[in-house]
């Protein structure tokens, strides 16, 4: 049973049951719907895009903020059998552009409010039929919008039942050359789902905090199909405020709540952090980003919370997870999820590296993406003949089979022979008391083909010498 098959029994066997909540910006403003509304707003919707000429394999791209209308679009298209291109309503209109063209989009739904910043740059795009501007002020336009449309036209089209179709092409960062679509087939986004589900025990009682964009894989897939794949009810906040989040928390008994690093900071930083009580909640997660040490530490002392860490990657959702029931090791991002096989190997060479050494980590299982849109060079340069992919990101496992990431392959600085791992100087870093932030990086030395070179932030107030910063690291790391 596929992610869009068990949404459809959902709406079926439970259509009173609260699905989404979008909450407005004051107490009290929000909008319910129920998974049997859902249902019927997606079949409409589906009928409006059908009336426009969306068919398999076309690609539809969402430049929207968190809002109704963005979901029923996103379920609507995957439905279909079209692929959905979400992006990131901050791109500016030459990105923009090059997005549209490079995944020769059929159709564009963007915020009115962007229209006149937008317009110019979508003169030129040859394969874009239409571009739609939704006021997403109002989630009531969008429903207008689709109200004439018959349920009955969406409901009487099969649920795609094609594994190996693309359904979703999530841009990567471009750190090589311009950003590349990872196509994610239907497959690959019920096989994410299903690990997670199995993982992290998701359960149709489950109450989701949503404070995460819904244009990557992370407020996507991981939060947004992990809640409506299990039944459960997602509360879609679409501006994060430390308040008012904490306080929804609480009051709401919210049992489920993901983020990143910088908002579980802003959360110990707000001032009613200690006074909130989040003993109802079972799940706490971070990602997208390396959680710190002392960021893991404080919210256990303050919310008496382990968070669990876990990595993924657009080419593949979540790869890794610390366990819901078990040691969740500060400054590991965990074991395999369900399904999943991870390994760590010699950069160079690709073979398998003994426990305790720092490798390439690569990947395999069936939530690993297809390959990058229309072009096939890249997708095999990413790829072993025998099926891994090389993520690019450096990392050790342990003996018990944690997983420890390093940085990134590309960020390995190597002076004087010898391998240094960016994060590690960090760390470091981050201990001495008049460092707020860091960032370590290569430069070139003629004599030791690079040095290492640290960018730093001090704390307000606070400051340090260059020789007080190098002797602080070089009795840590050296001895």
């Amino acid at each position: 049973m596929t992610f869009l098959d068990r949404l459809a029994r959902n709406c079926r066997e439970q259509p009173e049951k609260i699905a989404l909540e979008l909450l407005g910006d004051t107490p009290g403003t929000c909008r319910v719907l129920t998974y049997g509304e859902l249902e019927r707003r997606v079949q409409q919707t589906m009928a409006y895009l059908m009336a426009r000429g969306v068919g398999p394999g076309d690609r539809v791209a969402l430049q929207l903020p968190k809002c109704l209308a963005f979901v029923y679009l996103h379920l609507a298209v995957m439905r279909l059998e079209a692929i959905c291109l979400p992006l990131n309503p901050g791109y500016p209109p030459q990105e923009l552009t090059y997005f549209l063209q490079d995944a020769a989009a059929k159709l564009f739904f963007a915020d009115r409010a962007a229209a006149k910043r937008l317009e110019a740059n979508l003169m030129n795009l040859p394969d874009l039929q239409e571009a739609i501007f939704i006021d997403c002020s109002d989630e009531t336009q969008f429903e207008t919008l689709i109200d004439g449309q018959d349920p009955a036209s969406g409901a009487a089209v099969p649920i795609p039942q094609d594994l190996h179709a693309t359904c979703l092409m999530i841009y990567t960062s471009g750190t090589t050359g311009r950003p590349k679509g990872a196509e994610l087939t239907h497959g690959n986004l019920t096989a994410q789902i299903d690990a997670l589900d199995e993982a992290w025990g998701w359960r149709s009682d489950d109450v989701l905090l949503h404070v995460l964009p819904i244009f990557h894989v992370h407020g996507l897939i991981v939060a947004l199909h992990g809640a409506l794949n299990a039944g459960a009810t997602a509360l879609l906040l679409p501006k994060f405020d430390a308040e008012q989040t904490l306080a929804l928390l609480e009051s709401r008994r919210c049992t489920v709540f993901m983020a990143v690093p910088t908002i579980h900071k802003r959360l110990l930083d707000a001032p009613n952090a200690r006074a909130v009580d989040l003993d109802h909640m079972r799940l706490i997660t971070s990602g997208s980003d390396r959680l710190p040490d002392d960021l893991f530490v404080a919210n256990q002392e303050t919310f008496g919370h382990t968070l669990l860490e876990r990595y993924g990657m657009s080419e593949t959702g979540m790869n890794l997870s610390n366990p819901l029931h078990g040691e969740r090791r500060v400054g590991s991002v965990g074991l395999p999820l369900p399904g999943v096989e991870a390994r760590i190997v010699d950069p160079t060479t690709e073979q398998p590296l003994p426990d305790n050494e720092v490798g390439e980590v690569q990947i395999r299982g069936p939530h690993v993406c297809k390959g990058y849109w229309r072009q096939p060079d890249k997708t095999a340069a990413a790829f072993t003949p025998d099926g891994w992919l090389r993520t690019g990101d450096m990392g050790l496992r342990e003996a018990d089979g944690y997983i420890t990431l390093k940085g990134r392959a590309k960020d390995l600085i190597i002076s004087g022979g010898y391998n240094i791992y960016p994060p590690e100087v960090e760390l470091v870093l981050a201990e001495h008391p008049a460092v707020e932030a860091s960032a370590v990086i290569g430069c070139p030395d003629p004599d030791r083909g690079e040095r290492v070179t640290a960018l730093i932030i001090h704390k307000e107030g606070a400051s340090a010498t260059e020789e007080e910063i190098v002797e602080h690291c070089r009795a840590r790391l050296i001895g």
